[in-house]
């Protein structure tokens, strides 16, 4: 038995049956009220593949009315939380709509744009908000090299979201937005490829999480499955950056904890297992180690280490039984291995032992 695994940085919000056409489009044509039972069928699947705790980085209204139905109990399922983004026109988080396209997420061009954004997702209830501080890999018409965002807007969007006890989740891919969500207070760092060793200090120093979302920029970069040309090629590039700067990080002590990037295009609600067991892989960690990551340290970096994350009375009950000592041999953790999941108290996956 283990606990629930925590996945700190998914994608809830695409279709959870056949691919669409257009999956960039989907969310944006598809009505709300369709959407959510998506996102809850997506949660679910991750929650049968002994993921008891999920983290939305690109929520809006839907995964935070899924996550409330889930805590609630009118549905069994995951903790789900929902960080909203804060992001510029022709930022990453802007680049995933056509630009002519007239509903499309929110973004924010000033330092008092952001502080209002940060306040409206705090209202929501929201638990917190994503910045950028690099281009992407999947946005459309970017470079990864990008500045996003002043300093000003983001040491504004900083000091709001912690001044309403909020978490600020930092996209980066380079080490200049490395060094802005460094220097600027971010709790949490999302993909870290540009990872040099000027950070290692204040990563280590800090404690701060990094989510290495391994898999998502393979199976990009060596378009596994169908990508655009130019999604490709950056990929690529951020591919040829990483490996050297994560293996000095984790020999540094740098905390890197589960997060996945999954929407079901590319990584698959249900992968999770399997981006452990590369985790393990690149950073040379023995199976207690990678089980860590992706149980204790990922709920600690999510704030809720005192509810999940560890198999200890008094704490929620979420966890996984499964064949095989995962604790001794990571390649035991595999999904195929489960004999059931129990989430908040319900079994939401397989049957528990008699």
């Amino acid at each position: 038995m283990i606990p629930g695994l925590v996945d700190t940085h998914v994608h809830l919000g695409y279709p959870a049956g056949p691919p669409a056409a257009d999956p960039s489009a989907w969310p944006i044509l598809t009505p709300p009220e369709e959407r959510s039972l998506h996102v809850a069928a997506n949660a679910l699947r991750c929650a049968r593949a002994g993921v008891t705790t999920l983290r939305d980085l690109a929520a809006d209204s839907v995964q935070l009315a899924v996550g409330r139905a889930f805590d609630t109990g009118v549905l069994a399922g995951p903790r789900l939380l929902s960080h909203g983004q804060v992001g510029m026109t022709a930022g990453h988080g802007d680049l995933f709509v056509p630009p002519h396209y007239p509903h499309r997420p929110p973004t924010a061009d000033s330092p008092d744009e952001c502080r209002k954004l940060v306040r409206v997702w705090a209202r929501s209830g929201a638990a917190g908000v994503k910045i950028y501080t690099s281009g992407g890999v999947l946005s459309m018409g970017d470079k990864v090299g990008w500045r996003n965002q002043t300093r000003e807007e983001i040491r504004t969007t900083v000091d709001e979201a912690h001044a309403l006890g909020m978490l600020v989740a930092a996209h980066t891919h380079t080490a200049e937005g490395l060094d802005i969500a460094l220097e600027e207070g971010a709790d949490s760092i999302e993909h870290g490829t540009g990872i040099d060793p000027r950070h290692l200090d204040a990563l280590v120093e800090r404690d701060l999480p990094v989510a290495p979302t391994l898999l998502i920029n393979d199976i990009i970069a060596e378009a596994r499955r169908p990508v655009s040309a130019e999604a490709q090629a950056k990929a690529r590039d951020v591919v040829a950056l990483r490996d050297a700067g994560f293996a000095r990080a984790a020999e540094a002590g740098v905390r890197f904890v589960l997060g996945t990037d999954a929407s079901g295009q590319f990584v698959q609600f249900g992968d999770q297992m399997e981006e452990v067991r590369e985790m393990a892989a690149m950073f040379g960690w023995s199976a207690a180690r990678a089980l860590r990551a992706a149980t204790s340290d990922a709920a600690d970096a999510v704030r809720l280490g005192g509810i999940t994350g560890r198999l200890r009375a008094g704490l929620g009950t979420d966890f996984v039984v499964l064949r095989g000592r995962p604790w001794e041999d990571v390649t035991a953790l595999r999904v195929e291995n489960i004999v059931a999941v129990v989430s908040r108290g319900r079994v939401v996956a397989g049957a528990l032992p008699a």
